[in-house]
């Protein structure tokens, strides 16, 4: 690939998937296109469910359907990007296009990270205090949690944003990646990107290890408060609330940390691509999938909408 310098570089180029002949990109257009309805459709359900149920209007599910939101906004500022690359192994993204892309990328993707965490709150208060919890968690609580959880995402995106696109790219415009992230980036750059490593370790530990801290000291607690529980039913019941949230923190966190907490020096653009089609493409699919299938309230408010008996009934 020709060497260009940072003046002219307008374009960049994918070649996440250059190197699959076309029978098997079709076949991956065909499997992450599917995946991707099904994400959208499962969302817009969850979405649905939880505004029209009256038995749903509570904060657990608040934060779930913000969740949805923003994981369906994730997926759009990438997957069809991604299902076009896979039409046309050659396709160009203009720079400010690239810049776009990060910036909602990023913004969604913390945002679901605290969002997470608020959850994680909200589990903690619903079984560690419950007779304080409609009070504690209140309409304009959950608004502030929510709203505080995309500034940051708003926040920490803008600062990346900012250093990598102030960087000089002069050395080649292909991206080894289906989207534009920020390591892939940083390799294109001509200049010394230690103070950029370093911004993008300190975000990734505030997006990541903080938040999982928090939700990891909330499950401590909430264990300790179960296991003290007198009943089985009762203990059942509680873990029954927090399996779902729980089953989602460990999907999402695990792949984002393995991405973005490893040394550079064991990165793999190879490994980096596969698990970033994991958190794009997949760990967006399970978010509904895992609460759809494990929460009995949620299941209960489909078949009500389909005109069926509850299970619980």
């Amino acid at each position: 690939m020709p060497k260009r310098n940072s003046t002219f570089v307008t374009d960049f180029l994918f070649e996440g998937f250059s190197s699959f002949d076309r029978k098997h990109r079709l076949v991956f257009f065909a499997v992450f296109l599917t995946l991707y309805l099904l994400t959208l459709y499962g969302n817009v359900i969850i979405v649905t469910i939880i505004r029209v149920d009256r038995h749903l209007q509570m904060p657990m599910y608040f934060f779930l359907s913000m969740l949805s939101i923003s994981e369906t906004c994730y997926t759009i500022a990438i997957i069809p990007c991604m299902l076009s690359g896979l039409l046309n192994p050659h396709q160009l993204i203009r720079i400010q296009g690239c810049a776009a892309q990060l910036f909602f990328y990023l913004t969604f993707g913390i945002n679901n990270c605290f969002l997470l965490t608020a959850m994680g709150y909200d589990r903690y208060v619903a079984i560690c205090n419950p007779l304080r919890y409609s009070v504690i968690m209140d309409r304009k609580t959950c608004i502030y949690l929510a709203s505080g959880s995309l500034g940051i995402g708003l926040c920490m995106a803008i600062v990346q944003v900012t250093s990598v696109f102030g960087l000089p790219f002069c050395d080649g415009f292909a991206i080894s990646h289906f989207f534009c992230d920020v390591r892939p980036l940083l390799k294109l750059a001509c200049t010394d990107t230690t103070v950029n490593e370093i911004i993008n370790f300190v975000v990734s530990v505030c997006v990541l290890v903080l938040p999982m801290g928090l939700v990891f000291i909330s499950y401590v607690v909430i264990i300790s408060t179960i296991l003290k529980i007198a009943s089985a039913e009762g203990r059942k019941k509680a873990f029954a609330t927090c399996a779902s949230h729980l089953t989602v923190v460990i999907i999402h966190y695990g792949c984002a940390s393995i991405i973005y907490l490893k040394p550079k020096s064991q990165s793999s653009l190879g490994q980096d691509r596969l698990i970033s089609v994991t958190y794009t493409v997949i760990t967006p699919l399970l978010n509904p999938m895992v609460y759809s299938l494990r929460n009995t309230e949620v299941k209960d408010a489909l078949r009500r909408a389909m005109g069926l008996k509850p299970l619980s009934s």
